[in-house]
């Protein structure tokens, strides 16, 4: 150190910068003008996180959603806005309408679009508004009629399909049976309810399911590739080897047959003949969903096509970037963590509109290995939009983990232990897994606002466990599951009921 540093030292003032909601959304708006979109999400989102209540940073940060294709994250913030925000923001239903043009969904595109005209009639949007209005009414006496009955089908099957996905299986079984009474002949309904039966454990309900489709619907070649799938997990090898000669001989027509064909044979480890479906579908140009390309990389992988499929996991990242880490190379080398070490899989869970996920999420962090860098996240969900109860559940987490002992409301304490004992038996936690745990936060939250006093909780955990294994009709005794937990039949009895009581 030079002579007459010490002194210098001594009178240097040190001035923090705290960044403030302002400093975050021109630093996003700076990324935004030279067009570095990424960029811009990322200030735009810290800056909404530092200021949740200024809609401009709202509104902006909508629209580089909607400029990097994520429509539904730029209408879940546009409905914010004038839901709750500021419902004098009228332009937002003119992006509203935007999205939901691009998203097929154009009874909503519609009645956004007339919205901001009725209330915006010379806005700023007004010309572009009346070419997508002119465009929603094409060739239609009725549009809100005519044209557009399917849109709450559409709605309703994208919620049927993201509740599969996050392991909420009996609420997806609920809502596929809804959609299957309002619309009879909808197969997709019916293979996706199989599905979801299946992942319960309610295997005969399953099967009968994929029969009702094929009786009704013979050849359905969704059902038959189900089929196929269900025989391979159950290791039905005689009938799924029979089944796979005759699905070699299909030579379906339409592209989405032909993906489901090579899809089907990727999950049940025929990659060879996966492979072949699947790059020739690349081929002619076919896109898919984003399990389009997870699929490729998979059968590209296991066939030796090293170059193709980290392209294809390439795509498969820039749509869903919290798959990094879950390549069909990297499972080689080690077991899978389940979800409570998967970061990205409990900030979504962090964000769902179910309570029982949410509360999932939060006991996930207690149980994962990496709590700081999940809590650090710039994707955390901002506290305040927490519960009062999720508050109280995160404060007890983050008590456990400081000092090993809780402080606050007992109930909640239970929740959690009951949870913890839970995690004894099943870890790591899987999709099948994640079930069981939804039913005991989607029971406990419940119970908890009725007024009830958990008291014993290994026998919550055992009664959890057993009305969750007759829901999916597993073989397990009540003896059994009063051993595993070292309770009584009789204390298992008792729980049982209290937990019947409560479920959803």
């Amino acid at each position: 150190m030079r002579k007459g540093s010490k002194a210098r030292q001594q009178n240097t003032k040190i001035l923090s910068f705290v960044p403030t909601g302002e400093y975050y959304f021109h630093k996003g708006m700076k990324a935004y003008q030279r067009r570095e979109l990424m960029k811009s999400k990322k200030y735009l989102h810290r800056a909404l996180q530092l200021e949740p209540l200024e809609p401009m940073i709202a509104c902006q940060l909508s629209i580089v959603y909607t400029e990097i294709g994520e429509y539904k994250q730029s209408n879940e913030l546009l409905h914010t806005i004038v839901d709750d925000l500021d419902p004098h923001m009228i332009e937002c239903h003119y992006f509203l309408a935007n999205n939901y043009a691009h998203l097929g969904l154009f009874k909503e595109a519609y009645k956004h679009v007339s919205t901001y005209l009725e209330k915006e009639e010379f806005g700023e949007f007004s010309e572009d508004a009346e070419d997508l209005l002119e465009l929603l009414e094409l060739d239609s006496d009725d549009p809100l009629e005519a044209v557009y009955e399917q849109d709450e089908l559409i709605v309703k099957q994208e919620k049927a399909r993201e509740l599969l996905e996050s392991g909420n299986f009996q609420r997806a079984v609920d809502l596929l049976q809804t959609i299957i009474q309002e619309y009879p002949e909808f197969w997709s309904a019916y293979n996706n309810l199989a599905l979801a039966y299946f992942y319960l454990g309610e295997v005969q309900k399953a099967t009968d399911t994929l029969e009702e489709v094929l009786e009704k619907n013979p050849g359905n070649l969704h059902a038959l590739c189900n089929t196929a799938v269900f025989y391979f997990y159950q290791k039905r090898n005689d009938e799924l080897d029979e089944l796979v000669k005759g699905l070699e001989k299909v030579r379906p027509m339409l592209q989405e047959h032909r993906y489901k064909l090579g899809a089907t044979f990727a999950l049940i480890g025929q990659y060879e003949k996966s492979f072949t479906w699947l790059k020739a579908l690349q081929k002619q140009g076919f896109e898919g969903d984003n399990s389009f390309n997870y699929w490729l990389s998979h059968a590209a992988h296991h066939t030796g096509h090293t170059q193709t499929a980290q392209q294809a996991w390439n795509r498969v990242l820039k749509e869903t970037p919290e798959k990094e880490g879950m390549e069909p190379w990297s499972s080689e080398d080690h077991h899978p963590d389940g979800f409570e070490n998967h970061t990205p899989s409990i900030l979504k869970k962090l964000k769902s509109e179910y309570i029982e996920e949410r509360l999932f999420g939060l006991f996930l962090i207690s149980v994962s290995q990496n709590p700081k860098e999940i809590l650090t996240h710039a994707d955390f969900r901002d506290i305040e939009e927490f519960s009062l109860m999720e508050k109280l559940y995160l404060a007890e987490i983050l008590e456990a983990n400081a000092r090993k002992e809780f402080k606050g409301s007992n109930e909640i304490k239970l929740i959690h232990e009951t949870a913890k004992i839970l995690y004894q038996q099943h870890h790591p936690i899987g999709a099948v897994d994640s079930g069981l745990f939804l039913t005991w936060f989607a029971t406990g939250y419940r119970g908890l606002k009725e007024g009830e006093t958990f008291q014993n909780t290994k026998a919550l955990a055992a009664a959890t466990e057993f009305v969750w294994s007759r829901l999916r009709s597993a073989k397990k005794t009540k003896k059994e599951i009063s051993a595993l937990y070292q309770i009584s039949t009789s204390t298992l009895n008792k729980y049982i009921g209290i937990i019947e009581t409560y479920l959803p």
